[in-house]
């Protein structure tokens, strides 16, 4: 079957050129957002300054509208004369220069928190707002903390003025800003306040055309460079390593010497590594030929040594997780020939919805001899347990068949476990095996003395005795072949079923796959360089509930 060539879009995600060229266009963009953005936050700020001076002379010049010596007198003697004259002064003002209010205030100096109103001019047209016009001597609590400290500079700290934003508005409330200036009497002192509030729409406005301006330069300027940087990175670096790349390719497939590459980039690296590759080409070629000659035979034993390892690993589950659609148990298992191929076993299956079928076996002798027989015993012992029997009639009928053409005298220890997953009842029988290893929950693991039976094969009309445990939600079994407590060091100690549990216990409540590695990693440690004699396979059953 012709190999599917990869879509377009799978091709550019594994294309040099299109990743680093994709990468400088991320750049170019990234900064271009940032200097949009930096752009924008100081044209905001000078913006806003701009429109805070301007604010500020436009209240200055209201200030000489207004006789500051007289405020008093307004409020006591009520609306005279120059009273009315003066609002009418204000009044025209306010409209002419398109302000939303302008009033003047008599603040209390005790704590600056109250104030009583002798101007008041409302131009709601500017900005489409409701607001009220007070009366005269009309007296309201200061707004908040801000204005009370804004009152306090003017009277007490001298300030020139004090301009509050307000951009968090309500209702029909619209973002304006407050300018606050002094209103002088002849002696110089501050006797009240005037105040203009004036929308600020038109720094958003402004904002818009220039941010788009920003948006649409920095688009263009990293499309122009990307364009200009694909242009150069193609021609000077990616046309010479793709060359280098499809012949690294075509050799790869091939193994046949082509055209040479020669020097096909000015830049060293490049020019070198193509050289290389013609290099490469001629020494892999003579060396091949030569291997093949002096290695005919061995090619032709590592193969079939080959096909028989990925028979034997096919024959036993080795994907995980294993049931990735149940949650009321966890199960991985692992099985290191000492040879290339071995006489270990494991297996575990789904009788049925509720009930999981879990083996582990190792075949006396080593080699393919023993692996055939392991496959024969799995087989033998599967296809019974699917005939929903129990485990110690499994092994007395599996135990009979082998004992029949037994020839080679080859026998075998079995752990055979059947978990009604429902309720936690595991039924066991176990045919000459090692003990299996426990952990209740909020426990640590131990061994668990069962009734052990004779191996099969050795010996025919055997009874096999079958028990019963509970495991609740937690519950851990760990199941192995002899190689794990058999493991022997250079100088002759044997690993142990003590070290075994020590290494379990050092993440009980670790998952299935965590229990064996850690159990692994204590016997490479334990053995270091020492050669690998018995076949070394585990099983880690977590039971959920």
């Amino acid at each position: 079957m012709q190999d599917k060539k990869p879509g377009f879009i799978a091709r550019m995600r594994s294309s040099m050129a299109a990743n680093i060229i994709g990468a400088i266009v991320m750049i170019l963009c990234v900064l271009g957002v940032l200097t949009s953005a930096i752009s924008l936050a100081s044209f905001t700020e000078a913006f806003k300054k701009e429109y805070s001076t301007t604010t500020y002379h436009i209240a200055d010049t209201a200030t000489t509208l207004i006789n500051g010596d007289h405020l008093e007198a307004y409020l006591e003697g009520g609306e005279s004369e120059e009273y009315l004259r003066t609002r009418r002064f204000l009044e025209n003002y306010c409209k002419k220069i398109s302000v939303s209010i302008i009033y003047v205030i008599m603040v209390d100096r005790s704590d600056y928190g109250s104030f009583t109103s002798i101007f008041n001019h409302v131009n709601n047209s500017v900005d489409n707002t409701s607001y009220t016009e007070w009366e005269l001597g009309y007296k309201r609590a200061t707004s908040d903390e801000e204005y009370r400290r804004k009152y306090k500079a003017i009277y007490e700290e001298g300030a020139l003025y004090e301009t509050i934003y307000s951009t968090n508005t309500t209702g029909n409330i619209h973002p304006h800003i407050t300018t606050i200036v002094p209103v002088k009497d002849t002696a110089g002192d501050v006797a009240g306040l005037l105040c203009i509030q004036r929308p600020i729409r038109e720094l958003r406005d402004a904002r818009r055309p220039y941010l788009l301006t920003i948006a649409v330069s920095t688009f263009m300027v990293a499309l122009l460079a990307s364009m200009l940087f694909a242009f150069y990175f193609r021609s000077r670096y990616a046309m010479p390593i793709v060359r280098v790349s499809d012949e690294a390719t075509r050799f790869a497939k091939e193994n046949t010497k082509g055209e040479p590459l020669g020097r096909i980039s000015r830049f060293a690296e490049i020019g070198n590594l193509a050289v290389s590759i013609d290099t490469m080409e001629t020494d892999m070629v003579n060396h091949i030929e030569e291997l093949m000659r002096a290695t005919a035979e061995k090619g032709r034993i590592d193969t079939e040594l080959s096909l028989a390892n990925t028979i034997q690993e096919n024959s036993i589950p080795n994907e995980f997780p294993a049931f990735p659609d149940r949650s009321e148990f966890d199960i991985y298992a692992a099985m290191t020939p000492a040879r290339a191929v071995g006489g270990d076993f494991y297996n575990f299956f789904l009788i049925d919805d509720d009930h999981l079928a879990i083996i582990i076996g190792d075949v006396s002798g080593k080699g393919i001899p023993a692996a055939l027989f392991m496959m024969v015993t799995n087989i033998l012992i599967s296809d019974r347990t699917q005939l929903g029997k129990t485990p110690h009639e499994i092994l007395a009928e599996v135990n009979d068949i082998i004992c029949v053409r037994n020839t080679a005298e080859m026998f075998v220890t079995v752990w055979l476990g059947i978990l009604e997953i429902s309720t936690g009842k595991l039924t066991a029988a176990n045919a000459g095996h090692e003990y299996p290893a426990v952990k209740d929950p909020d426990g640590s693991y131990e061994l668990f003395m069962d009734r052990h039976g004779f191996v099969i094969g050795g010996m025919d009309s055997v009874t096999y005795q079958e028990y019963e445990m509970h495991l609740e939600p937690g519950s851990r079994l760990f199941l192995y072949t002899d190689g794990v407590p058999e493991a022997t060091a250079s100088d002759g100690r044997m690993f142990g079923t003590d070290r075994m549990l020590a290494a379990l216990n050092r993440d009980p409540e670790g998952p299935p796959e965590t229990a064996l590695k850690n159990v692994r990693a204590a016997v490479d440690g334990f053995v270091q360089d020492a050669e690998q004699f018995d076949d070394l396979t585990m099983l880690c059953l977590e039971y959920k509930g």
